[in-house]
C-alpha cells in the first residue's frame, strides 16, 4: 500500500503508513515555519488514498488545496530534485467548502438539541449554576417532546421556564429567574455574534463529510474559519461537537488498512484553554476511543504543550517544525517537544528544533507493530496543489460544482418549541368565556339535559371536566412526546445522560 511521504533528507525518508493513520498525530511549530504545508501534504496524501478529510482554514491559505499548483520554477525544481519527487506534477484536489456563516462555503448547521447543554453552556460561557439550570431546561423540553432546533426555540423555552420557575423547581430541581435571565443575556450575545446562522436545519449529516469523487479520491472538506477563529469558544466548541458526533454515530471497525476519515484540529490550544476538568476528561475519552471508529485526529498548534499530556500521549505521528526559544516558556516548550520523540543518536533534538529553516521539520511516525520510528530531520515534501489563497471567482467555481449545495444552501424551519409555545400562549389568550345555553328562537327551553347532551359531555367534556376524547388524545400525545424525547438524545459530549442516539 502506498505510504504518504512527509519528508526526506540525504540518507532516509519519513513516511506515514496508512495502517496507522488512525493513531492520531501532532503538527507543531512557530508561526511561519511551515505547519500549513505539512498539513496540506498529509491531507493531500490521504485524499489520494481515498480517505476524506476535514480541516479548518483559519488564514485562508488552505483553500489552495482546491487548485493546482503553478508550473515549477527553478527554486521548486531544485527542491523537487532534492526530495526525489520525479513524478510530481501540479494537481488540484476534490474540495468542498463549508462556512458556519454561509458566505465562503455551504452553511454548516446543528440543532440546539444536538449540541446539548454541556457544549452549549461552554459556548455561552456559563458558570456551573447556570449550566445546571440549562440542563434542567433541556430535560423539560425532552419530557414534553419539544424540539429545540434554533435559537428562537431556546429563547422561547427560557421564557417558559421563567414563567413557570416554581413548578419546574418542584419537579426537576431549583432554578432561579436570575440564572435564567443570565442565560438569556448570553443567548442574546451569541446571536449578535452570528451564531443564529449556525443553529437550525438542515443539520449537517456526517455522511456528507465522508465522500469520494468519481475517481475514488477522498474529498477534502475545508471549513472557512477566518471569522470563526475570532470567536474562540464557538470555533472550538463546534469542532468538538463535530468530533463527538463522529464518535457517537460511527460504528466500531477496529484497525483498518487506512482511516475512514481524518480530522485536522487547527489552533488546538483554543480547545483546551479554560476547559473544565470534566470536559477535558471527555475529550481524552473521545480521542482515545475514536481510533476504533476508523477516524484519525491530528492536532495543529504552535507548542506541543498546548495539548494536555494525557491526550498528547495518544498522538503517535509527529511533525515538529522550528520553535524559537526567546523566553523561559519557549525554552521549556523546546525541551518538552524534544522529550516526546524517540531518540536518534545522530540528532541533538533540542538544538535542531531551534535551528531548522522554514520547510524543515523533525518527523517520527508509527511503523510495523505501531512502534514510533526514531526522529529524523527532513525537508518537508511539496503538495501538488497551490500553497496560498484563492480568488473569489475560483471559490465560486468550486462551490458550483459541489454535490451538496442544493441540500444545505437553503434553510428550513419546521415546527418546534418556539411555534408550540407561541400557539399555547395564543390559545390561552383566546380562551372563550362560558356562555349560557340558549334555545333556538320560538322553541321552548329545555328543562334539563337529555341523553344526547350526556353522551356529548362524556365524549367531549365540559368546562369543568375532561372528556374521553381529550383524555385519549393527551395519552397519545404523551406517548408520542415520550418517543420524540427518546429521539432528541444528544452525543457523548452533549447529552444529559450520555445516552446513545
Amino acid at each position: 500500500m502506498t505510504e504518504i511521504l512527509i519528508g526526506r533528507n540525504d540518507s532516509t525518508s519519513v513516511s506515514l503508513d496508512p495502517r496507522y493513520g488512525n493513531r492520531h498525530g501532532m503538527i507543531a511549530g512557530a508561526t511561519g515555519t511551515g505547519k500549513s504545508v505539512s498539513l496540506m501534504v498529509l491531507a493531500e496524501g490521504f485524499s489520494k488514498l481515498g480517505v476524506p478529510c476535514f480541516l479548518a482554514d483559519a488564514k485562508g491559505d488552505l483553500a489552495g488545496l482546491s487548485m493546482a499548483a503553478a508550473e515549477p520554477g527553478d527554486k521548486l525544481k531544485a527542491r523537487l530534485e532534492k526530495l526525489k519527487l520525479t513524478d510530481w506534477k501540479p494537481q488540484a484536489n476534490p474540495v468542498i467548502f463549508w462556512d458556519i456563516y454561509g458566505k465562503l462555503g455551504h452553511p454548516v448547521r446543528a440543532t440546539i438539541s444536538e449540541m446539548g447543554p454541556t457544549l452549549l453552556g461552554r459556548i455561552l460561557e456559563l458558570n456551573d449554576t447556570q449550566e445546571g439550570v440549562l440542563e434542567v431546561i433541556f430535560k423539560v423540553a425532552d419530557d414534553q417532546g419539544w424540539l429545540l432546533l434554533d435559537l428562537p426555540d431556546l429563547r422561547a423555552l427560557l421564557g417558559f421556564a421563567s414563567e413557570n420557575a416554581k413548578d419546574i423547581s418542584t419537579h426537576y430541581g431549583l432554578i432561579s429567574t436570575q440564572s435564567i435571565a443570565a442565560i438569556q443575556r448570553a443567548v442574546l450575545k451569541l446571536e449578535q455574534d452570528g451564531a443564529d446562522q449556525f443553529f437550525g436545519e438542515p443539520a449537517l449529516e456526517l455522511s456528507d463529510l465522508m465522500r469520494q469523487d468519481m475517481s475514488g479520491r477522498g474529498v477534502i472538506n475545508v471549513l472557512a474559519a477566518d471569522q470563526l477563529i475570532l470567536k474562540p469558544r464557538l470555533y472550538s466548541t463546534f469542532l468538538l461537537w463535530l468530533l463527538s458526533e463522529l464518535f457517537e454515530q460511527l460504528p466500531e471497525v477496529g484497525d483498518l488498512d487506512q482511516p475512514k476519515l481524518v480530522f485536522f484540529f487547527d489552533e488546538a490550544h483554543l480547545l483546551f484553554d479554560d476547559a473544565p476538568p470534566a470536559l477535558l476528561q471527555r475529550v481524552e475519552q473521545v480521542v482515545r476511543l475514536i481510533r476504533s471508529k476508523g477516524v484519525g485526529v491530528y492536532f495543529c498548534s504552535q507548542n506541543p504543550d498546548d495539548v494536555p499530556g494525557n491526550i498528547l500521549g495518544q498522538l503517535g505521528n509527529r511533525v515538529q517544525h522550528a520553535l524559537r526559544a526567546f523566553t523561559p516558556r519557549d525554552q521549556k516548550a523546546v525541551k518538552a517537544a524534544a522529550e516526546t520523540f524517540v531518540a536518534n543518536p545522530k540528532i541533538n533534538v533540542s538544538e535542531a528544533i531551534t535551528q531548522m529553516a522554514v520547510g524543515e521539520a523533525l518527523a517520527s511516525t508509527l511503523r510495523d507493530g505501531g512502534v514510533p520510528s526514531p526522529v529524523e530531520r527532513v525537508m518537508v515534501s511539496t503538495p501538488t496543489a497551490r500553497i496560498g489563497a484563492i480568488t473569489d471567482a475560483e471559490r465560486a467555481t468550486v462551490r458550483q460544482r459541489s454535490p451538496v449545495g442544493g441540500k444545505y444552501d437553503t434553510a428550513i424551519n419546521r415546527e418546534s418549541a418556539a411555534e408550540i409555545l407561541a400557539r399555547r400562549a395564543s390559545d390561552k389568550a383566546a380562551d372563550p368565556q362560558v356562555i349560557a345555553k340558549q334555545s333556538p328562537a320560538g322553541a321552548p327551553a329545555k328543562e334539563g339535559p337529555d341523553w344526547t347532551d350526556s353522551v356529548r359531555d362524556a365524549l367531549l367534556g365540559t368546562n369543568r371536566r375532561q372528556g374521553m376524547i381529550e383524555a385519549m388524545a393527551k395519552s397519545a400525545s404523551r406517548a408520542v412526546g415520550s418517543r420524540l424525547g427518546q429521539q432528541i438524545v444528544r452525543g457523548v459530549l452533549g447529552s444529559i445522560f450520555g445516552g446513545k442516539r
